[in-house]
């Protein structure tokens, strides 16, 4: 019998998921299943997701294929309706073992997800072929961007308690992993649920103290306005905390910031990355960016352009627009696919500029490199090494590296002592 695959589309909070859904499956006795954890944010998503189903069950026709995620706890029923699909879960529902092999009436469990008010935190001992490790510390999501429909797979924030996450990344060091990374839904509004109220700050100060063995600590995607002072003060000052920050911008153009019903403007991005560089001149940023949102102009467009400068970003996340059914971006006056589409590739264009222009100026110094599999790994600042040499590299775990050499897209280095 062919053993349970789980085939991850999506974000970092996912890759989380996918291997609790893993874990609990496999203790709830599935076998010769593939499980596809489905992702909702574009329409280019689902559309991945439901080929991935068809070849899915083309590549094994006796599997047993479960689908979950935002895109099944959103469309339950099309997913149902699809010949190749035998169960579909929803987003709370996928983290219970037992719901992957208890016999069911029909297809579908999903219930509502806006009705789930806490999240418990998974003990996870490992990721499969991942040398670093993602932990939960916040779920869902309280505020309403007119164009993100994650709100609704999601649910409301909630978050994990600080004691359940320690004990999480105590597991994980002790399991041998050097990096950890905190992930969520909107993992700023860490602790509004919890008693006393903890911040993303408070919650960090208390792991790293707990878990001094731990070597690096990396946050996921950052909502820009949000960043209170004491998380700012452990990224400028606490050198375990990598110095490579994403942040949810999308737009570089206070008129469409403000369609978008997002809560920071122009002015407050460039600040923060400003400020936080000047503190710490080490560290890099990478952004989402949403080209062609329903009425962007060509100079509102410009001003996305030049945030890239502006802010000094390095890596960019490109989305053009994407109509979800049921939010409000959905029915404002649309910008032309194509002009969407010419408008995305300039983004991304510059922001291969920009990311080959940071990593030649990283050619001559030194790094320390987390080794993801023998010769290659990942900086402090998330950048791509392989090594070029004739020694043997270890295995894992932390290594010296110079940098010898840099493509459009990657470090060279060898070993240093």
């Amino acid at each position: 019998m062919k053993a349970l695959e789980v085939i991850n589309f999506g974000c970092r909070l996912n890759a989380y998921e996918a291997q609790v859904m893993r874990d609990q499956a496999q203790n709830a006795g599935l076998r010769d299943a593939i499980i596809i954890n489905t992702c909702a944010v574009t329409n280019e998503a689902v559309r991945q997701a439901r080929q991935a189903i068809r070849k899915a069950r083309r590549d094994r026709p006796e599997a047993t294929i479960v689908v979950t995620g935002c895109a099944a706890q959103l469309e339950p029923g099309a997913f149902a309706a699809m010949d190749e699909v035998d169960r579909v879960l929803g987003n709370q529902e996928k983290l219970q073992g037992q719901n992957f092999v208890t016999p069911m009436d029909s297809k579908i469990l999903v219930d509502d997800i806006m009705a789930v008010t806490q999240l418990a935190g998974h003990l996870v001992p490992g990721f499969d072929g991942r040398a670093r490790a993602f932990v939960q510390v916040q779920q869902g999501c309280d505020h309403r961007c007119t164009f993100c429909i994650i709100p609704f797979a999601r649910g409301p924030s909630r978050s994990v308690p600080m004691g359940a996450i320690v004990r999480q990344i105590r597991a994980l060091v002790e399991n041998g992993y050097r990096e950890v990374v905190l992930t969520g839904v909107d993992i700023t509004a860490y602790g509004s649920d919890l008693p006393g109220r903890p911040n993303l700050g408070q919650l960090l100060r208390r792991l790293l103290r707990a878990v001094p063995e731990l070597p690096r600590l990396r946050l996921s995607s950052l909502d820009a306005v949000e960043i209170d002072p004491e998380l700012e003060r452990l990224l400028l000052g606490e050198e375990r905390v990598m110095p490579h920050l994403h942040l949810s911008l999308q737009a570089g153009d206070d008129m469409i910031l403000k369609r978008m019903a997002r809560r920071h403007s122009r002015a407050q991005a460039v600040d923060l990355c400003q400020r936080l560089r000047a503190g710490r001149p080490d560290m890099v940023f990478g952004a989402d960016l949403i080209a062609g949102f329903p009425t962007e102009t060509e100079v509102q467009f410009q001003n996305s352009l030049s945030l890239i400068d502006d802010c000094g970003l390095t890596y960019l996340h490109v989305f053009p627009y994407s109509e979800r059914p049921g939010t409000p971006a959905a029915r404002m006056p649309q910008v032309r696919g194509e002009e969407r589409r010419r408008r995305a590739a300039l983004l991304r264009k510059k922001g291969a500029s920009v990311l080959a222009e940071f990593l030649a100026s990283r050619v001559g110094g030194t790094c320390r490199m987390l080794l993801e599999r023998p010769g290659a790994g990942r900086s402090e600042q998330f950048a791509l090494i392989e090594l070029d040499q004739t020694i043997a590299a270890p295995d894992s775990g932390i290594v010296n590296a110079e940098i010898i050499a840099a493509t459009h897209d990657r470090l060279i280095g060898r070993l240093a002592a």
